[in-house]
């Protein structure tokens, strides 16, 4: 799942609005809404984006956070690390190789280290 496809499904279901009514209503297919929700499809369109937030008559900074979730959904990633250190290049690629079996809680801690640099 996606920071983006978890937002936009609990939004959906915050409304009780079905994926198929959902998806009817932005005239894209229900199969699509649901990769969508579940992260097995990229990164949204601008265009998308902005229809759901239409959709959801959300304003403001919950539209604008939504906007952020969609840059950082992208479910396949390419880190270039050339140029960078060889820690950096390391921490890269144990977290490739790795990360289906780091817990959510030591994802959140990595999270909340990385969110604090911003």
């Amino acid at each position: 799942m996606t920071p983006f496809g978890e937002r936009v499904r609990a939004l959906r279901e915050k409304r009780g609005v079905s994926q198929k009514h959902m998806a009817k209503k932005l005239a894209i297919s229900p199969a699509y809404l649901s990769a969508l929700e579940h992260g097995h499809r990229g990164r949204p369109s601008w265009k998308l984006i902005q229809q759901i937030i239409s959709y959801f008559n959300i304003i403001w900074d919950e539209a604008e956070e939504l906007e952020k979730l969609a840059l950082l959904s992208h479910p396949r990633t390419v880190v270039d690390t050339s140029g960078l250190s060889a820690a950096a290049t390391e921490l890269v690629n144990l977290l490739n190789r790795d990360i289906r079996e780091i817990t959510e809680e030591q994802i959140d801690k990595m999270l909340a280290i990385v969110k604090k640099k911003n």
